[in-house]
């Protein structure tokens, strides 16, 4: 799903009430009164929703029938704290996401639908290895699209505040694909945050970003491969990917390398001693900056605008790498060469957020503190490394905390 997605623990006390969350626990049955509030104040949170959806050309019969036997979905706020691409070390995220079964399913579709991801590479620019880790990253190459109605995930999380308009606003698209006859509401399913169709369209990346691929008059990223790859393709064209360039490597670095070096040409990497994992020459352009995902004795990465890029698919840099390394090895690149720091021991969530809060404290870090550490909490402990005099690789452990905790 490309659109980042922070926690934001926020949920209307009525639906807390009329609902059970299924991660784990159960609130038991409700008085009834509870769950007839529950549902009336869901009532008039939709027919609320009436003059913004007639201001964008939806039919009170579009309007209705899209709603019809439309409830709360109680599973949807808990599947908004399990994001695993934020919490999970990424070595495990990404040894889940590149198993022996994905990659050799993609080299399955990627023979199957060699011509249609070749005339693709060709219109947009963009390589079909990272085509294909989109792909396969968000539904296992269409093996499984989301099986749940979208605009009643979306209503879910646009009732109960979460992300502020953002789901509102996605509510709002939903109606009108569904007025333009984009789709069946039959079809109109998807993830718990209402991302659909083979690649995890959001409505408004539907809208946006959907193309004909196969020329049938018909934008269908539900059901045509074509399609879903080439609407995939010009999403990612047009936030900016750079024909030519790559993501990005794995890289060896040499005894002694001074950390500080942060972003610069592929050739000033090179005169620094930076060599390719796999033994190939590093281009004689670009530029890229250097990412250490699990801090300085872990992989090494230079990662390249591209990168960046692929993360306006989903934020998570465990994600990203996913979709990059997976493309890489769907054609005969090799497994990631460094040796993750497994041994040693991880954050919990609490530490998290307490590192979170100690560096904003310090005037480090801006945004919630809300455990999940991402690209600014990376950058606000380089920053804090830097400061103190310490090596800064960003990777947020157990020293660094202590460090924070020692820091006045």
């Amino acid at each position: 799903m490309h659109q980042p997605l922070s926690l934001v623990r926020r949920l209307s006390g009525a639906l807390l009430l009329g609902l059970s969350l299924t991660a784990g626990v159960t609130l038991g049955a409700p008085p009834i009164q509870a769950q007839e509030a529950s549902q009336a104040g869901f009532e008039r949170f939709v027919q609320g929703l009436w003059p913004a959806a007639k201001a964008r050309g939806v039919s009170r019969a579009t309007f209705e029938e899209a709603f019809r036997g439309v409830e709360p979905d109680a599973k949807i706020i808990a599947l908004t704290k399990k994001q695993s691409e934020f919490v999970r070390p990424i070595w495990d995220y990404i040894n889940g996401a590149i198993s022996a079964q994905r990659l050799k399913r993609g080299q399955e579709v990627a023979a199957e639908w060699s011509q249609t991801l070749a005339a693709v590479e060709k219109a947009y620019g963009v390589p079909r290895s990272v085509v294909l880790g989109v792909w396969g990253m968000e539904t296992n190459y269409g093996s499984f699209t989301g099986s749940i109605y979208a605009v009643r995930a979306l209503a879910t999380l646009a009732y109960t505040g979460y992300r502020g308009d953002f789901f509102k606003e996605e509510l709002l698209t939903a109606l009108q694909i569904l007025e333009e006859e984009h789709v069946d509401r039959s079809r109109m399913l998807g993830s718990w945050a209402g991302a659909m169709g083979q690649t995890q369209f959001m409505p408004s990346s539907f809208m946006k970003f959907a193309v004909d691929g196969n020329r049938d008059g018909v934008r269908d990223i539900w059901s045509s491969v074509p399609d879903a790859m080439a609407s995939t393709a010009n999403y990612l064209r047009q936030q900016g990917w750079q024909p030519g360039l790559p993501w990005g490597y794995e890289v060896m670095l040499p005894k002694g390398f001074d950390f500080r070096h942060l972003k610069q040409g592929f050739v000033q990497w090179q005169a620094l001693g930076l060599r390719r994992a796999d033994g190939k020459a590093l281009p004689r352009s670009g530029e890229a900056s250097l990412f250490l995902p699990g801090g300085a004795g872990g992989p090494a990465f230079l990662v390249t605008a591209n990168y960046d890029v692929i993360k306006t698919y989903n934020s998570s840099d465990a994600y990203a790498m996913g979709v990059a390394h997976l493309g890489d090895r769907l054609f005969g690149g090799l497994p990631i060469q460094g040796a993750w720091p497994k041994d040693q021991p991880m954050l919990d969530k609490d530490q998290r957020q307490e590192l979170q809060e100690r560096l904003a404290g310090l005037g480090f870090y801006e945004g919630n503190a809300d455990g999940k550490l991402g690209s600014k909490t990376r950058e606000a402990v380089r920053n804090f490394q830097l400061r103190r005099g310490l090596t800064p690789d960003g990777y947020a452990d157990v020293a660094v905390l202590r460090e924070l905790r020692a820091t006045r």
